[in-house]
């Protein structure tokens, strides 16, 4: 490992005073991301450098900002993208709840140390300051990292299923406290069955349904992506990732953080999801949204050839 991490060091070297953003490219695709970070923290080693800094001093605009994702770990990967949703002006609620509602038990109390160890602040504090009312209250919730682990209680599975009605479509208005305590605790197995004993309570009403006529905004944002990442989390990111890209402009920001992050994960479910959405391959949208070198690294992530 360390002579592959050596080798490549000795390769972006030889690009400081010209670079070659395909070398680049050929170099960051040949490995994978855990070879990657030890390839950074040897090139520190060697040089007394850093390497996500002297690439920023080199390179520029999108093609820079995938090169550095790639090179940071996932984990503080998502601490520096939830800290900047809640810097400066204006919230990135949509960021906030993508992380906050797709990542285990184990990944959010990882990134809560990283945060307060990047920040000098707790990532709890952090949200509250920045987010209020229900959806403020979603965080908080989120921000703890219990979800339950535990097999499916059928009997809490119709409890459950009956609070929410009871909460929502059996009154007038919506008490999203009720919602918010078994949407944030249950399992992902447990409330897939909750929301089926929810269907046959509502006579045939999905839940999803519901919360788009009961809640709004944020809060129903929130509410529908623990939904949809219950249902089918591939499903979920690959309509993130049409969303990043559709319309005028893409979202780079949010394209760059899905496809890295997900990369060695599950990004090959989740192209078979995106064909099926929107009856094109993912590599389509993404050469029709993107250009030179970053569109290159994107196209080399998406196809897997690392």
């Amino acid at each position: 490992m360390i002579y592959v991490a050596v080798y490549f060091t000795f390769r972006v070297i030889s690009l400081i005073t010209g670079t070659d953003e395909a070398v680049i490219i050929e170099c960051l695709m040949k490995y994978n991301t855990e070879q990657r970070i030890k390839i950074a923290e040897t090139f520190k080693q060697a040089y007394g450098q850093d390497l996500i800094e002297e690439l920023k001093g080199e390179l520029g605009g999108d093609f820079e900002d995938v090169c550095v994702a790639m090179l940071t770990p996932p984990r503080l990967l998502d601490v520096k993208e939830l800290n900047k949703s809640i810097s400066g002006a204006g919230t990135d609620e949509s960021t906030l709840v993508e992380i906050m509602c797709s990542r285990s038990n184990e990944e959010i109390q990882e990134i809560k140390e990283l945060y307060e160890k990047e920040y000098e602040c707790s990532l709890e504090d952090a949200l509250m300051g920045d987010t209020g009312g229900y959806f403020g209250r979603l965080m908080r919730a989120l921000v703890q990292g219990g979800r339950d682990t535990d097999d499916v209680d059928y009997t809490r599975v119709e409890e459950d299923a009956q609070k929410i009605f009871d909460a929502g479509a059996a009154q007038l208005g919506t008490e999203e406290a009720e919602i918010n305590s078994i949407l944030c605790v249950r399992s992902f197995d447990h409330l897939i069955d909750v929301f089926a004993k929810y269907e046959e309570l509502s006579e045939g009403t999905s839940l999803e349904d519901a919360i788009k006529s009961e809640t709004s905004s944020d809060l129903q944002d929130g509410f529908l992506s623990i939904i949809q990442c219950a249902r089918n989390k591939q499903k979920y990111f690959a309509m993130r990732l049409n969303k990043a890209m559709k319309g005028f402009g893409t979202d780079d920001s949010d394209l760059i953080r899905l496809i890295v992050s997900r990369s060695e994960i599950d990004l090959g479910d989740i192209k078979d999801e995106f064909q099926q959405l929107y009856e094109k391959p993912l590599e389509e949208a993404v050469e029709s949204e993107c250009g030179g070198d970053y569109k290159r690294m994107l196209l080399a992530l998406v196809q897997g050839n690392h």
